[in-house]
């Protein structure tokens, strides 16, 4: 059964990728599949903050500081992220 993410969860971006900007977005290289991700400039930020672990409400709160942006659509639009992430093997994630 998949891990579920929450406002208590912990996330990092994986050792095991690769990733650089290209000017306010983002690539990733998934190592183990050779496969590359983009991130919009939004994404390309949340992924800059997921340098360091943090809780997944840590980073709705940068992201809510930084952007205009409905608190609700914020962690909504955050979660289905993480989630896609951490399908695609981009992140670890852990309990609190």
């Amino acid at each position: 059964m998949p891990e579920l993410i929450s406002l208590k969860t912990i996330v990092a971006a994986s050792k095991e990728n690769v990733s650089c900007a290209l000017g306010d977005e983002a690539a990733i290289l998934q190592t183990r599949s050779g496969v590359y991700y983009g991130l919009d400039p939004v994404g390309a930020r949340i992924w800059k903050l997921l340098e360091k672990p943090r809780s997944v409400k840590d980073l709705r709160t940068a992201i809510l500081d930084e952007y205009d942006v409905e608190p609700a659509q914020c962690e909504s639009d955050l979660l289905k992220l993480l989630e896609k992430l951490h399908t695609e093997g981009l992140i670890e994630i852990r309990s609190e």
